[in-house]
């Protein structure tokens, strides 16, 4: 490609990225639209898994995530020992913090504010679906919230290594304890495909990129090429997910509002929160915002499996796992825009705390 087109390509790919809201706001009304006049396409698409992972959007994840793996520099990852405050505040806010607030919001407005409109069978299952989405902390998006906030690429790929590692062995028993039942069947297959899937797969993918190419300037102009398969497969992710859930949307309007509002103030909340305890301890923001959007998030394949095999796939709880899925990615970008835009809030270098 010559200098003059690429230059072309990253300016028509920056005008794209600036109006990214309102593209994902399109996706979204055409994705309830696609599924509601062409159910059977969007049944046959949600057809299409592999250990209750989808496979078309797992391939357009897998496209977003390879990018932001190619600017992992294994050279490096060995010092990020001597950074460990921001490694506390992930493991901290995601395994301590955040299942209890999910836990007492979800009681709070479920079967306090909204206890008028939703049966008290039903409300006990939203509450279970709310809760296993607060104990899942996500495995694959995290990596594109943090490239699309210039967060640091190896500190959150060992972020995100740590989570999954404790998800291994914390998962099951605070599910079980949170939930009040004697025992939680942890769907292997889920939690190890989807580790596999998108870390390992795209993180060794990256690793022989790296290898082949050499030369940083050469990585660095292939990121750029990249950028637009990266945005565009976000865009299309939303497409497929709203068109894939558009049934249920259309089904239950009130149930998805009232289940998404307690949802969205816990992920505000949680960014909130691990934002300011990450600035308390003088964390710079390529490490203060990925791991504030880290606790933000959820691994809502694994919740959505784990509620269809504890209360079965047309019950309440999966339905609230389905919701998590819907407001995931509105919220998340929104997030990304007050990391890019909040100099206060993450300052790009501060003095550590004393």
């Amino acid at each position: 490609m010559h200098r003059s087109s690429f230059s072309l390509l990253l300016t028509i790919v920056g005008i794209f990225e600036r109006f990214l809201s309102l593209w994902v706001a399109l996706a979204i009304a055409a994705g309830v639209t696609l599924g509601a006049l062409f159910p059977q396409a969007a049944e046959a698409v949600a057809s299409l898994e592999l250990a209750r992972i989808n496979l078309p959007i797992a391939l357009l994840i897998w496209g977003m995530i390879y990018p932001m793996m190619l600017a992992v520099d294994f050279s490096s990852i060995g010092a990020l020992r001597h950074q460990p405050k921001g490694l506390v505040v992930t493991v901290v806010v995601n395994w301590l913090i955040k299942p209890l607030t999910m836990t007492a919001i979800a009681w709070l407005f479920i079967r306090g504010l909204f206890s008028a409109w939703i049966p008290v069978a039903m409300a006990d299952q939203y509450i279970a679906g709310m809760i296993l989405l607060g104990v899942a902390p996500c495995t694959a998006m995290v990596f594109v919230w943090s490239r699309l906030c210039s967060g640091d690429a190896n500190y959150t790929l060992v972020q995100v290594a740590i989570n999954d590692l404790i998800m291994v062995i914390a998962f099951a028993p605070i599910a079980a304890i949170l939930l009040g039942v004697s025992q939680v069947l942890v769907p292997w297959d889920t939690l190890l495909t989807a580790v596999g899937l998108f870390v390992v797969v795209p993180l060794v993918a990256g690793w022989l990129t790296r290898v082949l190419l050499r030369s940083p300037v050469r990585i660095a102009r292939i990121e750029a090429r990249l950028k637009p398969l990266a945005i565009v497969s976000l865009i299309v992710t939303v497409l497929v997910l709203f068109m894939v859930q558009a049934q249920a949307i259309l089904a239950n309007p009130l149930a998805i509002a009232l289940i998404a509002i307690p949802l969205i103030l816990q992920t505000y909340l949680i960014f909130w929160i691990t934002a300011q305890w990450m600035r308390h301890w003088g964390q710079p923001r390529a490490i203060a915002a990925p791991g504030a959007i880290i606790g933000a998030s959820n691994f809502f394949e694994l919740a959505v499996a784990v509620a269809i095999s504890l209360f079965g796939l047309n019950s309440g709880a999966a339905l609230a796992t389905v919701v998590g899925v819907l407001v995931e990615v509105p919220v998340m970008l929104s997030l990304v825009a007050v990391a890019n835009r909040d100099q206060r809030l993450f300052p790009d270098q501060l003095a550590p705390s004393r």
